[in-house]
């Protein structure tokens, strides 16, 4: 499985032609704590960049952006009574929706983990 980050904080794990998308770790210290997930719906249609989900802290409302086009496979149930999740495992059991990619070119637009982590450190 091969995970990529884009500069809008989101994650993605690839396993196949279907990824698993988040936010990072930095993105939910920015956030604070998480009180509210609002995920896509099944067969849901995103392109690259689209709205794909809100979340809701403390401090704010953000959208949580599609990393790649594809159709939503899953939203993750267990947000909707734990959005809490995202704030103690962001990057595992917080995860926000799963989809199958259209284009796995565009995942080349990304960053992998190092590059990420160069990025943030720039912020």
């Amino acid at each position: 499985m091969s995970r990529y980050f884009s500069e809008d904080h989101e994650w993605i794990d690839v396993d196949g032609e279907v990824g698993t998308v988040g936010i990072s770790e930095y993105a939910q210290g920015q956030l604070g704590d998480i009180v509210f997930v609002d995920v896509p719906e099944d067969g849901k249609t995103l392109a690259k960049g689209d709205d794909a989900a809100v979340v809701e802290s403390v401090k704010a409302a953000s959208d949580v952006y599609s990393p790649v086009s594809g159709t939503v496979v899953e939203g993750n149930p267990a947000l909707a009574d734990e959005p809490g999740l995202v704030n103690s495992d962001p990057e595992g059991e917080g995860w926000f929706f799963k989809i199958t990619l259209s284009d796995p070119s565009e995942l080349g637009a990304l960053m992998d983990e190092a590059a990420y982590q160069a990025f943030v450190a720039k912020l």
